[in-house]
Order: C-alpha cells, then sequence, then structure tokens
C-alpha cells in the first residue's frame, strides 16, 4: 500500500477532520489511542463526559415537542352548523339547504350553500376550532406540518455549514434561543397564516438544535463511546412522546400548550456557563490554547493528570493528499457504477424510514383508539428500540439488522390492515401492530445514519450523508398528507407504509457489511495513511497497519 508523508504545517480541512471516524479492524486499538490526543489525555469517557452528553440529550426533548404538538393542536373536534334564519341544517355540517316561501327545505342542488358559522362540541381551544380549519379548509392543516418539516430538511443541510464555522457551542445555543422565541410568538399568533409561517421557522431551528447538539455530544467522546453516545442521545425523544401527552391532557388550549412546551427551553441557555466548544473542532482549526484550557479543566473533573508537554502535542493532523480532497463534490456521488448504487440504495432506505418512522409517528390521530394513550405507548416502545440498536452497533452489525427491521416494521404495518377489515372491536390488536412496527422502524432510524457514514469514504462522507438526507426530507414534507390517501381506500396508508418499509429493507441487502471493517478513506476505496502527533509533539506517519 502506498504510504503518505504529512507534516506538522500542512493543511486538513475542518469537515475531513472531523467526519473521519475510527478504524473498526482488529489491529487499530493502538493506533486509535496514539491518533486521539484528545481521549488520550483525558479519558474516552468519564464523569466530565457523561455529565455534558446527558445535558446535551435532553435538548431533544423540547425539540420532540415541538414535532409533535400539531397532533394535540388539531386534534379533531365534532362541530354542527349554527343554523340562522332562512336555512335548514343538512346531514353534512358543512352544507345548508335553502328555505322555501312556504318555509320548507330546498333539496335540489341549486339551493345548497356554504355554511359560514359552526359550533364545535366538547371543550378546549384547538387551532381547528379558532381557525376554522374544517370542511374546505380542512386541507391546511396538513400544511402547517408540512411547512414545519420543510423547514426541518433545510434546517438539516444549512445547520451543518453554519456548524463547521462557527462552532458547536454557539450554533447550538443560539438555535435553543431562537427556537424558545419562535415557540413562544407561535402561542399568541392572530392568524392562521402567521402560526404557519412561525411552523416553518421553527422546523430550521429546532433541527439546528438537534444537529449541534449531536455533533458536540460525539466530539466529546471517544472511541467505541462515540458509538454508544451517538445513539444514546436519542433516549430522551422518548420520553418527550410521553410527557407531551400528559401536558396536552391537561391543558386543552392548544395557546397554552404551545407556551407549556417552549418556555421550558430557555434553562437549557444556562448551559453557556456549563457546555464547552467542542475541542476536537478547535484543534482542527488550530486554535490550541483553548483546547489545552477545555482538556485541564476535563482532566480536573475526571480526576486524571494531563500527559506532560501536551501543548506541544497538540498539532492539528494534516493531509498532503490535498487535491483529490479539494476536487470531491456531489458528482462523485455517481461517479462510478458502484458509488452510484451505493448513492441509490441509500436515497431509497432514507425515504422508506423517514416515511414509515413520522407516518407512524405524525399520524396517531388516524390509526384509532385513544389519541393520548397512543403517544405514550410510542414513547415507551422507543426506548428498547434504541436499546437494541447500541447493542448491534457495538457487535458490529449493520446490513441485516437495517434490512430486518424495516422489512419487520413493514409486515406489521400490513398485519394490521386485515384486523381492520373483520372487525371495528379489535382496535387492541391493530395498536399491537402499530406499536411493533413502530419499535423496529425506531431501531432501523437509529442504526441508518450510523451505517451510511460508514459506506461513504471520509473525503465525501459529509457529502454522502447531505445527498441521503435530502430524499429524507421529501419524505417528511409528504408525511402529512400520507394520511389523504383515505379518501381512496382506508387502508391505502398503511399499504404504502408496509410497501416502503419491505422495499427499503430487501435493498439494504444490495449494500455491503461495514461493522468491524476498515473504513474507506479515498474514492477508490482504501483506507488512507494516517497521521499522528506523538507525546513530545513528533508526527508519525500511520500506514494502515502500523506506525513508523
Amino acid at each position: 500500500m502506498r504510504e503518505i508523508y504529512t507534516y506538522p504545517e500542512d493543511r486538513v480541512t475542518v469537515q475531513e477532520r472531523l467526519l473521519q471516524m475510527p478504524e473498526q479492524s482488529t489491529n487499530s486499538s493502538k493506533e486509535e489511542e496514539e491518533e486521539d490526543i484528545i481521549s488520550n489525555a483525558i479519558g474516552e469517557f468519564g464523569r466530565w463526559q457523561l455529565l455534558l452528553t446527558f445535558i446535551l440529550s435532553l435538548v431533544n426533548i423540547p425539540c420532540t415537542w415541538h414535532i409533535f404538538v400539531p397532533t394535540f393542536h388539531a386534534r379533531e373536534r365534532d362541530y354542527v352548523c349554527i343554523d340562522p334564519l332562512g336555512i335548514c341544517p343538512t346531514s353534512d355540517p358543512c352544507w345548508v339547504n335553502q328555505l322555501s316561501s312556504n318555509g320548507s327545505c330546498l333539496v335540489d342542488s341549486n339551493s345548497t350553500l356554504r355554511c359560514e358559522n359552526w359550533e364545535f362540541k366538547g371543550k378546549g381551544l384547538t387551532i381547528t376550532s379558532e381557525f376554522n380549519l374544517i370542511c374546505d379548509r380542512k386541507t391546511l392543516i396538513n400544511l402547517a406540518e408540512m411547512m414545519f418539516l420543510a423547514g426541518v430538511a433545510v434546517g438539516g443541510l444549512v445547520s451543518g455549514i453554519i456548524s463547521d464555522k462557527y462552532g458547536r457551542k454557539r450554533t447550538l445555543l443560539a438555535s435553543i434561543l431562537v427556537q424558545c422565541t419562535l415557540g413562544t410568538l407561535i402561542a399568541f399568533a392572530p392568524w392562521y397564516e402567521l402560526y404557519v409561517v412561525l411552523r416553518c421557522m421553527l422546523g430550521f431551528f429546532s433541527v439546528s438544535v438537534v444537529f449541534s447538539g449531536f455533533v458536540l455530544a460525539i466530539e466529546l467522546v471517544g472511541g467505541h463511546w462515540r458509538t454508544i453516545t451517538g445513539i444514546s442521545y436519542l433516549f430522551p425523544v422518548a420520553l418527550g412522546y410521553c410527557t407531551i401527552s400528559g401536558m396536552a391532557y391537561m391543558l386543552d388550549n392548544w395557546r397554552y400548550l404551545q407556551l407549556a412546551v417552549s418556555l421550558p427551553g430557555t434553562l437549557f441557555l444556562l448551559a453557556w456557563f456549563i457546555l464547552p466548544e467542542s475541542p476536537r473542532w478547535l484543534l482542527a482549526l488550530g486554535r490550541t490554547k483553548e483546547v489545552l484550557k477545555i482538556l485541564e479543566d476535563a482532566a480536573r473533573f475526571n480526576k486524571k493528570e494531563l500527559p506532560a508537554n501536551l501543548d506541544k502535542s497538540l498539532v492539528p493532523l494534516a493531509n498532503l493528499d490535498q487535491q483529490e480532497n479539494q476536487n470531491v463534490g456531489v458528482l462523485d456521488l455517481f461517479k462510478t457504477a458502484a458509488m452510484r448504487q451505493k448513492t441509490l440504495i441509500l436515497c431509497l432506505i432514507w425515504f422508506g424510514v423517514y416515511l414509515v418512522y413520522y407516518g407512524l409517528v405524525l399520524n396517531l390521530g388516524n390509526l384509532g383508539g385513544d389519541l393520548y394513550v397512543n403517544s405514550v405507548l410510542i414513547g415507551i416502545v422507543e426506548v428498547p428500540a434504541v436499546a437494541l440498536s447500541i447493542l448491534i452497533l457495538i457487535k458490529g452489525g449493520r446490513r441485516w439488522p437495517l434490512a430486518l427491521t424495516m422489512i419487520v416494521s413493514g409486515i406489521f404495518a400490513a398485519l394490521a390492515i386485515p384486523v381492520s377489515w373483520i372487525s371495528n372491536d379489535m382496535q387492541w390488536l391493530i395498536t399491537t401492530f402499530m406499536m411493533t412496527s413502530k419499535f423496529c422502524i425506531s431501531s432501523s432510524n437509529a442504526i441508518m445514519p450510523v451505517y451510511t457514514a460508514e459506506l461513504y469514504p471520509t473525503i465525501i462522507r459529509n457529502i454522502g450523508v447531505g445527498a441521503a438526507n435530502v430524499p429524507a426530507g421529501i419524505a417528511l414534507m409528504l408525511v402529512p398528507y400520507l394520511w389523504e390517501l383515505t379518501g381512496l381506500h382506508k387502508s391505502l396508508p398503511l399499504l404504502v407504509i408496509s410497501i416502503f418499509g419491505i422495499v427499503g429493507g430487501a435493498s439494504v441487502l444490495f449494500l455491503p457489511e461495514t461493522g468491524l471493517q476498515p473504513l474507506p478513506d479515498t474514492l477508490d476505496g482504501t483506507p488512507a495513511a494516517k497521521v499522528s502527533a506523538s507525546h513530545n509533539g513528533e508526527v508519525k506517519k500511520i500506514n494502515n497497519n502500523h506506525c513508523t
């Protein structure tokens, strides 16, 4: 294998430094320890990392509230047309009939008029009742959620660029501040149009909170703890599903509920005094004095002594193979037949996972049963699903677990279809099938990002993962309209979910396994030589198998 000589003064891009994942070959433990100066100095995982990653994972709770709260904002309400003088009601509360001159109701089509005033049954205030999102305005309910998810799709692409330029900590806390502000403004929106615009902006910053917190969390730890931390970061999502159900049950006014999910996020602004900037990001920029200060605080908290002459060892890694790195772009994802196949299959998988996952989560009101109970159940099944994903990734499997969880999720969604035909008294069985489907797709959702990152070589890994998010964003925007297919047939939405689950899972089998395999660094699929700084400040040349 060819060897590449590198020197301290050579420049390396920030994205490549931070997105390069540790090798998983059997002889890599010594290399990882030597090349990961930060983890070697303060430990891969200690009390310092535990505290900070725990705080960072909690930002998922208000984000989960914001994405899920429209389910309760727009819950269905029975309504009747208020019968003014001169008209008479029909079986459809959206329309009324005119009265004839003798006071009888006219029933011909020419005498039918659109109702203008309605009375909503039950207690509480929803956007459905306040903004009259019924009859010909009913489709506007889906518009609000689609705009939020459109903001998520765009924000996922933009937040990574902002985070790389201005830092993880600043991006995270600025996004939290804007998220809380927008969430509060929504509670006072006097018009539906403003509600929709603010929801779109909220989606943009909510995904920035999740992304920035995730990146910072995994950059604070080292070794196999990156995998554990990356998956464990999702655990509070389950708590978010469960708690918002209780909040919505107690607060039947959508404006009060919106304030309840927005204001608690301001507490995370206090994290400015606790959270550090990512030492790996700072090191990639050559800001070694700031890195050393963070490592001193971390070592003190972890009760660990820093290595001698650490300041001389904090040399940003370099790479002489810059021309290849600088010339890569989106077109490289389709440059060869193998890369083209990999990219297209991953796009299908990401589309399928997001359509199935959010198709179940955001359409609880259409699945039957009690909305509040279903909300708690999807939170409960999320916990073991994420825990199972950690075990799978640690053991090294990616391909078969991702394929099976997607396929089984699609199968259980399909099983609910004939049950709904047989009897209306078997809602418990439908709910069981749906929660099993949600359990499986939650595991898929946790495995998929790790698998995708491992399939692409280092120099285009960020581009590859970003490209996979494009079809995921399209799926997100389609999800609110998924249940509109019931107008064609009541079973069609679940049929679509099951098809994409099964087909997406089967397509995984056309991809290679990445668990316990060296990660490719170059476009030809070979691991490039690596470089590390020793504790005396010298830079060593490392090939794929040994140090020299």
